[in-house]
């Protein structure tokens, strides 16, 4: 077993990314011709490339444009899936230029980023793309030269045969499109990849430090207009009238309209748009319950012990097993509501006219969106074109596309092309935010061994899925249950990068660690332990693999020196499955002034074939420091349906000098890639809570960390 080793320092967390998504199917069309002697210019605009329908073009100087299907949130799949496709093209990294694609059903499958699935999902069909079209081109040059193709070889994007004959691709192009489609085309041996496994920057990194039009708010449009909309200050309220007398005289507006239960302010700017808006007298009435944060705390707790709840997943005998238990563990971890806070607040752009829908802007979601539009306004969805720009953060919350529904219903209004712009005021204040989620968690001790062991979840307004009652330690328990239920909300949550495994973590390896300690077992032993228990099982139920969690465990042991830090160093472990990916971390804590400061968390991460290092290390960097500040500062408190944040000089998030040094092991192997934009962020958490307890003697059970004053004071 091989590891690469990296290493940050506290400052260079600014390069974090953030969630993924995405996949497809084999597409591609054909070329010009590509000479082997002409080395590509610099200018791709003035290059001559012909049309296509698919991920693949090239230029007659053999520079080759691959479209990226999938949107770009910070992930880096913009950069790693046209890796992919160059890989089994092979063609060099040089001579390719990465177009982002618009969304087109007809081609691409999967335009989401969520999930951390892009690569898992486009992996192979990604690799065929790239495959195919090689071969296609072999097959058209070695009928030109009436030679085996068999007997021709390629080297970036030249084909050559025994006789010394040499053809670029674009130079059979047209023969090669005429051709039939091979079946079952050869892929590359891990051992022979020459762009996957290599550190490639980002494709955009110089348009985005040189503030080149990248993101929604660059978007412009000639006639534009500005909205910034209205919406009601607490949850549970609804528009009875306005008064916007005052708004319209404001320079450079050119118009005021309510929609739904929201208002709008159209103007010539942004600025010119949210000045006016806060000129509008607007009457709100309670439509329901104006619930609070101190509802939300009763609520909840009720629950975990009421008749409500779903089993999940039930094995063995719960009952028996606590009825004759030596000892029982129990405890309750609680977690608040968070917002997103994407860097870049929610926008979009969109033109609609009796012919056609134009969209833009940053969203997770292009389909989805488009189709929840096209019945919004009772259109038919072939009418609707969405281009994807890159996007200032998601995490989740541009999954939804509310703000992209609010784009379009106003340019249908008004007629005229708008776009959307929230403040961070709006951003902050209109949801859709990380449910509220509190766990008891209950484990069986007889004769010093762990016979029984139930989970119990209660949220805002949904649960975790099936799935995640697989993870450890489903199976390693003879004595096993997990069951949720939920309290119905109004105020609008869903889903936050790593959702429900990111608090989750926190209080299943929290529990662990004190299991370990009442029973008197090393921590990190007693996981090993339990993923003994399940080498070897038949249960498909089963997600995450015990041989390759031992694997990260044992490697984050040795990086750490767990059990070995220097005097007045505090360790705490985690380890943890989701998202496909197994991860382990160890962070090390250090008091000063009485209060335990984070200086290093060592990260091992499983994640199969690592395509681009760089943006692997990028995102494991971004969800450690992300799982760390929210678990120590993140919270949002609710009085009567009003949140009580609404930017940053009242919520709280982790600051540069704060972040620890991450130092990162990936396991080398040839197992298919899988999820990497979220696993590193849920053991972070509780790796930190570990640690504490570890220097100061106290289990934290509640986030955020900070508003324990026994050990922040």
């Amino acid at each position: 077993m091989k590891t690469k080793k990296h290493t940050i320092d506290r400052r260079s967390f600014l390069k974090a990314s953030a969630l993924t998504g995405g996949g497809l199917i084999f597409g591609f069309n054909f070329f010009t011709a590509c000479k082997p002697e002409v080395k590509p210019p610099v200018d791709i605009s003035k290059l001559n490339f012909n049309d296509f329908n698919g991920f693949i073009k090239i230029a007659d100087n053999g520079m080759v444009t691959i479209f990226a299907p999938n949107p770009e949130i910070g992930q880096g799949v913009k950069t790693s899936m046209p890796m992919i496709i160059a890989e089994e093209l092979d063609v060099s990294w040089d001579n390719v230029h990465v177009v982002q694609g618009g969304l087109d059903t007809d081609v691409f499958e999967r335009q989401v980023a969520g999930g951390s699935q892009s690569i898992r999902h486009g992996w192979n069909p990604l690799r065929e793309t790239g495959a195919t079209a090689k071969q296609m081109l072999v097959n058209a040059a070695a009928a030109r030269w009436g030679v085996d193709a068999e007997e021709c070889t390629v080297e970036n994007g030249i084909i050559s045969n025994k006789n010394g004959d040499k053809l670029g691709y674009g130079e059979v192009a047209v023969e090669a499109a005429a051709l039939e489609v091979p079946k079952d085309v050869k892929l590359k041996e891990p051992k022979d990849y020459k762009i996957i496994g290599q550190e490639i920057p980002n494709v955009d990194v110089d348009e985005i430090i040189t503030g080149k039009p990248l993101f929604g708010l660059d978007y412009k449009r000639e006639g534009m207009l500005y909205a910034s909309v209205l919406r009601p200050p607490a949850f549970g309220q609804k528009l009875v009238s306005f008064d916007d007398k005052i708004a319209r005289s404001k320079e450079g507006v050119v118009d005021v309209i309510s929609f739904g239960n929201k208002i709008a302010v159209l103007a010539n700017s942004t600025w010119e748009a949210m000045r006016a808006k806060k000129a509008l007298n607007a009457v709100w009435e309670k439509d329901t319950v104006l619930e609070s944060s101190e509802d939300h705390d009763k609520f909840l707790l009720d629950l975990l012990d009421s008749d409500s709840l779903k089993t999940l997943r039930s094995d063995g005998n719960i009952k028996k097993a606590f009825a004759s238990a030596d000892k029982i563990l129990e405890r309750t971890y609680e977690s608040p509501v968070l917002p997103h806070n994407c860097l870049e607040p929610m926008n979009f752009f969109a033109s609609v006219t009796d012919e056609k829908i134009e969209l833009a802007g940053p969203i997770q979601t292009p389909k989805g969106t488009a189709e929840r539009i096209a019945k919004k306004l009772d259109r038919d969805f072939k009418d609707i074109s969405l281009e994807m720009t890159r996007m200032g953060g998601g995490f989740g919350r541009r999954l939804y596309g509310d703000f992209a529904l609010e784009a379009a219903e106003i340019s249908n209004i008004v007629k005229k092309p708008v776009q959307v712009i929230y403040s961070r005021e709006d951003d902050m204040t209109a949801g859709i935010y990380r449910p509220a989620t509190k766990y008891r968690i209950r484990a069986a001790i007889k004769n010093n061994q762990l016979t029984g062991y139930h989970l119990i979840e209660a949220s805002i307004n949904g649960n975790s899925w099936k799935a995640m009652s697989d993870f450890f330690p489903a199976g390693a328990v003879e004595n096993y249950q997990v069951d949720v239920t939920n309290y119905k909300s109004n105020i609008t949550t869903g889903a936050w990068r790593a959702p429900y495994t990111n608090f989750l973590a926190f209080a299943e390896q929290s529990f662990f660690d004190e299991l370990a300690e009442t029973m008197g077992i090393d921590k990190v032993k007693l996981r090993l332990d339990l993923l003994q228990k399940v080498k070897g099982t038949t249960d498909k139920r089963i997600q995450y693999s015990p041989e390759r969690m031992e694997d990260v465990i044992n490697k984050v042991v040795e990086k750490s020196n767990w059990g070995k830090a220097k005097k007045g160093v505090f360790q705490g472990f985690s380890a943890y499955y989701c998202h496909n990916s197994h991860v382990a971390e160890v962070a090390d804590v250090v008091m000063e002034s009485g209060v335990p400061v984070l200086k290093k968390v060592t990260c091992a991460i499983d994640c199969g074939i690592v395509v681009n290092p760089l943006g692997a290390l990028n995102q494991v960097e971004g969800g450690v420091i992300d799982g760390i500040g929210h678990a120590m500062y993140g919270n949002l408190n609710f009085v009567n349906g009003v949140p009580q944040s609404v930017n940053f000089d009242s919520y709280r998030l982790i600051r540069m000098k704060e972040t620890p040094v991450v130092e990162s092991f990936f396991i080398e192997n040839d197992i298919a890639p899988t999820g990497l934009g979220e696993p590193a962020l849920p053991p972070a958490g509780p790796a930190f809570a570990n640690a504490i307890k570890a220097a100061t003697g106290i289990r934290l059970t509640k986030q955020p960390f900070i508003e324990n004053k026994d050990v922040f004071g």
